[in-house]
Parts: structure tokens; sequence; C-alpha cells
């Protein structure tokens, strides 16, 4: 289908499922030992429309008008997908607040977002009721179930409700970042932007109607709600939705739930590594796994197709671009290890400073022009700007190049460079060593202020569980792959690295991170 043709917001993208496929399954709700929940525990795509149709009434009876935001304050279940698709369906915005937050960043973006109704699960409801009491204008609140139960009063017995076709340039999803070098910012997304990176998704993969994703991250991530819960109403697809991720139950929520494909973090991949292996038999109608949102080492990715016979599609995305940017091929040999694939959806090039284009094979930073790259931040017309060159390239942060065949390669971001004595070193090139040594689980590198250099270099490293290793070993193997000079000054051995709801480390949180833990 050319973009010309495409449907162009989430109601269109739902519409064409419910005429083709009205009983075909969309989402399955798990338990968190692998099975069917009590029922209804299943959506179908003319149930989820007379859904969206409820959350239009129970919106509107709260004094909302279309183009209103509306935040969740909610986990995973099969709720919290009707509330977000219906909102959005119907012309609203919907904001998913990440669960991780701290109490002060919650109060920002609820305040900040504009938001005129907070839907919170129970279990958050006096946390919620306490952050609003604090915000100088009203804000409604209703408590919500994530899950459908007998239980559920609040849209169950609530009539449909028809709303006006919500327009291809309206805002749509308002998603704050982690705010790792500052306050979040609220990244604006659009119907349109939304609609095209779903089919950009569905044709990337190659993903049809008999496709069923595992859905394990959190739908207040933009990589769960593009490409979990977006892309199977693209594709006519269904997804599987556990709680929450369980490296141990993991394997049999696939092969009971029957998926096709699985998508997953890198820090996901890891935990899967060090539990046991199915039987390959029972994982064999899992096509591919997909990795997204940091970069996986080359070396997780070869023991994962070695330990579980699972090829990997490794991609990359941002919250600015509706997750997904960039993807290898769906055919395994065509890939190119240790790189995040071809531009996906969209055009990319690699500019230098004064933000014009570079040769392949130069370092620069990675930009993105297409349909599904954001409007820009919420109320920050700066932040907008900056992020943006003259002829309308996002400039991602990302350090990294391209090759003669159009394969990306990221190298770190531009606020995570370690300047050591004048030289650019990137923390990946470190935490890729590292976690080459047998004993090392996981590591991350970051700079730490120096004297004689301006800075130097600290890792914190995660060690395989049974196993040991000190500072003499593996200064040793650094120094024996990455010379003198770009071997840590400092290693610091923790339990666990400090991740945002994506699993990416965040780096530039380490220093103070490690100081708070001496």
């Amino acid at each position: 289908m050319s973009q010309a043709v495409w449907p162009r917001t989430v109601r269109a993208l739902l519409e064409v499922q419910t005429t083709a496929r009205p009983d075909a399954l969309y989402a399955l709700a798990l338990d968190s030992e692998g099975g069917g929940k009590q029922a209804p525990s299943s959506i179908g795509f003319a149930a989820l429309a007379q859904y969206c149709a409820q959350v239009a009434t129970l919106l509107q009876g709260q004094g909302l008008q279309p183009g209103d935001t509306v935040s969740l304050v909610m986990p995973n279940g099969l709720n919290t997908l009707r509330v977000l698709l219906g909102a959005m369906q119907g012309g609203w915005c919907v904001n998913p607040v990440n669960l991780l937050s701290s109490a002060e960043q919650m109060r920002y973006v609820l305040d900040h977002s504009d938001c005129k109704l907070v839907l919170v699960s129970p279990d958050w409801a006096e946390r919620v009721r306490t952050i609003l009491a604090t915000i100088p204008r009203p804000v409604a609140m209703l408590v919500c179930d994530p899950d459908i139960d007998s239980h559920d009063s609040l849209l169950g017995a609530v009539p449909p409700t028809a709303t006006p076709a919500p327009n291809p340039e309206a805002m749509a999803l308002l998603m704050y970042t982690s705010g790792t070098t500052g306050v979040p910012k609220g990244v604006v997304l659009t119907q349109s932007n939304l609609a095209a990176n779903a089919m950009a998704i569905s044709a990337e993969h190659r993903l049809g109607a008999r496709d069923r994703v595992l859905a394990v991250l959190p739908l207040y991530h933009i990589n769960a709600f593009a490409v979990t819960m977006l892309a199977p109403l693209a594709h006519g697809g269904s997804l599987a939705m556990p709680p929450k991720f369980s490296a141990a139950r993991f394997w049999q929520q696939a092969v009971h739930a029957q998926c096709s494909w699985i998508n997953v973090v890198p820090t996901m991949i890891s935990y899967l590594l060090e539990g046991a292996a199915p039987e390959r038999e029972t994982v064999r109608n899992i096509r591919f796994c997909r990795s997204a949102s940091a970069a996986l080492p080359p070396a997780h990715l070869q023991a994962f197709e070695q330990r579980f016979g699972i090829g990997v599609i490794e991609t990359m995305g941002l919250t600015e671009t509706v997750a997904p940017s960039f993807s290898n091929p769906y055919e395994t040999k065509l890939r190119k290890l240790g790189s995040v694939g071809q531009a996906s959806g969209c055009e990319a090039c690699v500019i230098d400073a004064n933000l014009h284009p570079v040769p392949d094979g130069s370092t620069g930073e990675i930009a993105i022009r297409g349909p599904q790259v954001m409007q820009g931040y919420y109320k920050n017309p700066d932040a907008t700007r900056a992020s943006f060159t003259p002829d309308g390239w996002l400039r991602t942060g990302d350090l990294g190049h391209r090759d003669g065949d159009g394969f990306f390669f990221v190298t770190g971001r531009i606020k995570e460079l370690i300047i050591k004595g004048g030289e650019n070193i990137a923390p990946r090139e470190i935490d890729e060593v590292l976690l080459r040594h047998p004993t090392v689980l996981d590591a991350a590198a970051t700079g730490m202020p120096d004297v004689h250099y301006g800075q130097d270099i600290l890792v914190c490293i995660v060690l395989r569980e049974g196993c040991s290793a000190d500072e003499t070993v593996l200064r040793a193997f650094c120094t024996e792959h990455l010379g003198r000079y770009k071997t840590p000054k400092v290693f610091h051995f923790v339990q666990d690295l400090p991740r945002g709801p994506s699993g990416k480390v965040q780096r530039l949180k380490l220093l103070d991170w490690v100081a708070q833990a001496a």
C-alpha cells in the first residue's frame, strides 16, 4: 500500500480491520503463568470498536472536548488498551504516564500536559490524588482497573457515542521523555505520525493477519505503544499481553499464546540468556525476535540466536519518531551485525556540527526526516527549534555513520561522549569489549572528572551469577582489546544498572548513582 493511500488516523486503522475482519482477535490477556485470564480475556476488532465508542461516552460525560488531553496512570491490561485506543479514535490526546517516575516527575508531567482527566488504576489512586491536590488547576480523576473483569463498572454499562473523525494532523499522543538531562520533554505526535509508523512496522517485518506478538513492554513506553499496540491494527494481527515481563515465564507465555514474533529490549535479552532455554520444537513457530530501543551488543545477539534458534532483527528509534526509524532486513543473511539497520519508513542521513551531510563512513550526528517524525515538544519552542535543522531534519543526538549499503551504525550519544585529553571516546565501545568477557553480564561506561585529562573513564560492571572477576583481570582484558588510553580508570562492581522504562542505561546518572551507593 503506498503512503498516499495509507489510513492516516488511528480510527481509520481500526475501521479497516473492523470492516474486513470484525470477529478476528485483536488482544489476548495472559495471567502471570502464561494462561488465559478468566473471561472476558480477549478483544476482537468489532468489540474493540464498540469499546472505543464507550470510551467516547465516558470522556464526554466528564466534560472533555475532542482535542483535550487524557492522562493514564495504569499498568498493562486490556482496559488500558481500550482506553488508550478509544480516546485516540475519538479525537482526544492520550498521555500515558511512566509508572517508574518519581512523585516529582509525575507531578511535572500531569501539570505540564494540561490534562483534563486522569484515569488511574486502583493501586495508584491515593498517590495520584495527592499529586493532583498540588496542581493549581482542576483535574478530574477516575479509578479504572487495567483488566476487564466482572467488577469493571467504569465502562461496563456505558452506552456508545459516535464522534467526528479526528483530523490526521491532530495531536494524538503526548509522551514525555525520561528527562535524564533535565525535566522531561513532552513529545507531540499526531494521528498521521502514529498511523504512518504502524504501517511501516508492519511492512518492514512482513507482518500479516496470522501474526501475534508477545507484548511484555509497558504501554507507557513508545516501543510498546507503537509496535505491540498500534502495528496489529495496521496488519490485522494480534497481541498477547501478560501483566509484565517475566524472564522465568517468557517462553511459556509465548508458546501458550501461539506467538509468531516477540518484541523485546536488550535488557530483556540479557535476562533471557541467563535463564533456561525452551525446547527448540516448542518455539519453532516464532519467526523472529525484534530488538529495539537501545543498541544490542553483537555478543548478545549472537548468543541469543545460538541459544534459542530464533533470528534477531535489530531496530532503533526514538519517542520523537514513534519508536522505530531504522531496521535490519527481515532476511537474517542480509543483516549487518552491530548495525541498527537501514532507514525504515523515513529518510536518514549523517550530518556534521555545521548540519551539513558527511560522506558514508564518516562519523557525525544521525538525522531523520519522514512522516513519523514528531510535530515538536509540547510548550517548548526553544527545544523544538534546537531539535530540527533549518531544512526539517530531526537531530537525534546519536553519533554514528552510514556505510555504502545504507546501513547505519550507532556509536553513542553526543551528550554521553567521554572527552579524555581532547579525544572523543564512545562509551559503548568500552561496554562491548567488557561484554565479551565471560564473567560480565552487563557493563556501562561514563566520563568522570579528572584533573589531568579533563575526563577519565569509570565503568560499572554486573557480573554473571556464580562468576567472579577482580579489577586486575578486567583491566588487563580492556588493555588488551582497547589499549591503555581507553581502559577505564575506575572499575565499579554493582548488582544492577540504573535504567529508564525502555531498558536503556541512564548513563548520565551513573556518577551520582555510584556516589549515592558508596
